[in-house]
């Protein structure tokens, strides 16, 4: 289709849950209230980690700037489907749209960095405890997570430029409930092979790189554990990344899912089911997961609980 039949439309209008009808009130509710305890827990656990010296070290470091990325991930996009389901305004500008996708691309690509960056620093401690204070400095941490956050930015501008140097069509309904990706992808006109190729290899390059670094790291976890000579050691070693381990499973297996296929594969309630548990839960699994497996953390926030407590008292 050519430039003369593609529309001077400038906004677009997210259709999201507007075929569930009445379930719009529910799904309101329950995304109101998964979204409460999902913002109040990722900030808790910041301020936790932030106020507890006991936490002060490379792993809680990075926990806390990965609830602080999926806090910003979800501001650029739940409120906003809040403000949807319930008071049904769908519509959204071509500016707000593309803002839209360039912090929601930019924090869920900073997300995959993080979880690699947390991966070496268990490697770290388990492989080389001796060397641990050393090789896992403050200039380091500051390092990586500098780097994570700034190649999160790029990836997402990268992806952000590449949908929107694009002319959209007649057709200017999303099929979803925020601007991501694939939905946006399919109202583009004529041929968008050269795109779809640049937003896979954009894609491979976030989640394959950083998922082959954190599973170079547990390969030599792994090999590390074999070794221990006793089964309740092995136990205890492997305890320290179960919570990461948890994490990065949920969180890579949506993210392929999502954006490791073709245009023509998307299905509207399929993948906005996969997107739910995306933006929605996996963002809420990271403070519940680290905080009822990790001790550490338990007392930290068992401290902060009774601390509170003790004021009001």
């Amino acid at each position: 289709m050519g430039q003369t039949n593609a529309t001077s439309w400038r906004g677009f209008v997210l259709l999201g849950f507007s075929n569930f009808g009445e379930l719009q009130l529910l799904f309101f509710a329950l995304f109101f209230s998964l979204y409460l305890v999902t913002l109040t827990s990722n900030i808790f656990i910041i301020i936790v980690i932030r106020l507890d010296s006991h936490l002060h070290m490379p792993m809680y470091l990075f926990l806390s700037f990965l609830s602080f990325s999926e806090t910003c991930y979800t501001l650029g996009i739940i409120p906003r489907m809040l403000s949807g389901l319930i008071l049904g305004d769908q519509a959204i500008s071509y500016l707000g749209c593309a803002a839209q996708m360039f912090f929601s691309a930019s924090w869920a690509c900073t997300n995959c960095f993080l979880l690699a960056v947390m991966g070496y620093d268990r490697y770290v401690a388990i492989c080389a405890p001796l060397y641990y204070a050393s090789r896992m400095n403050s200039i380091l941490c500051a390092q990586l997570i500098g780097i994570s956050f700034l190649s999160g930015y790029l990836f997402g501008l990268g992806m952000t430029l590449i949908i929107f140097h694009l002319q959209f069509c007649s057709s200017h309904e999303i099929q979803h409930f925020f601007c991501d990706t694939p939905p946006v992808l399919s109202l583009a006109c004529g041929d968008t092979d050269l795109s779809e190729i640049g937003i896979l290899i954009l894609s491979l390059l976030v989640l394959l790189v950083s998922f082959f670094f954190i599973t170079i790291s547990y390969a030599f976890i792994l090999a590390s554990i074999l070794r221990i000579p006793s089964t309740e050691g092995k136990k205890k070693t492997f305890s320290t990344c179960a919570s990461h381990l948890t994490v990065v499973i949920v969180h890579y297996s949506c993210a392929s899912f999502m954006y490791l296929k073709p245009k023509a594969s998307y299905s509207l309630e399929r993948d906005q089911l996969i997107a739910v548990t995306y933006t929605v839960v996996t963002p809420l699994l990271n403070p519940i997961v680290y905080s009822l497996r990790n001790r550490a953390v338990q007392t930290a926030l068992r401290k902060a609980f009774q601390g509170r407590l003790l004021g009001k008292g």
